[in-house]
């Protein structure tokens, strides 16, 4: 089955994301805030990052990360995604001990089982950490910068963005053949 939203129409969708948020309010695009604003919301448990006044932004937030989890799960029940890998990056990925490639993620290295082995809890907690880690420290997330950030000509989301993209290629020649 042909994926329900190709390329050519979901790009422009999200790229008329930014100018619409500018035009409502001059509100970012991203999801790390949005995701500090529900944590702010619901359990602000005395640790000052989340001691912000979350309604003062508005609800505009809660109703954003609402919404990508309803569609997520409308378009898996309509059209549950497909993933091809190229050949090469498949032999790659055997190479250094991935071997199951039946979903959008191996299954060798997210699964419950495989989150008990010390591979798994590397790969999952330690790297799901250094993310909202780096989010949260370059302020925003490779959404927020790559995709609002630029379109705003900001330098910081430009220097985030190239810092991103080297910290994807260090880890996937570097770290990840050490790990797995």
């Amino acid at each position: 089955m042909p994926h329900p939203l190709p390329w050519y129409i979901a790009g422009p969708l999200i790229g008329l994301m930014v100018p619409i948020l500018l035009l409502i309010g001059n509100k970012a695009f991203g999801i790390s805030s949005n995701l500090r604003h529900i944590c702010s919301a619901v359990a602000p448990c005395g640790i000052e990052f989340f001691g912000h006044n979350w309604k003062k932004v508005g609800l505009w937030n809660l109703v954003f990360v609402a919404g990508v989890f309803v569609g997520a799960a409308i378009i898996a029940r309509l059209a549950p995604p497909t993933v091809t890998i190229s050949p090469d990056t498949v032999s790659a990925l055997q190479a250094i001990g991935v071997q199951e490639f039946g979903g959008l993620a191996p299954h060798d290295l997210f699964s419950w089982s495989a989150l008990l082995t010390l591979r798994g809890a590397i790969v999952v907690i330690v790297g799901g950490f250094c993310v909202g880690f780096g989010a949260s420290y370059a302020g925003g997330c490779t959404s927020g910068h790559a995709i609002s950030g630029l379109a705003d000509l900001q330098p910081a989301s430009f220097i985030a963005v190239l810092g991103f993209f080297a910290g994807g290629l260090l880890t996937t020649y570097l770290i990840l053949p050490r790990i797995l």
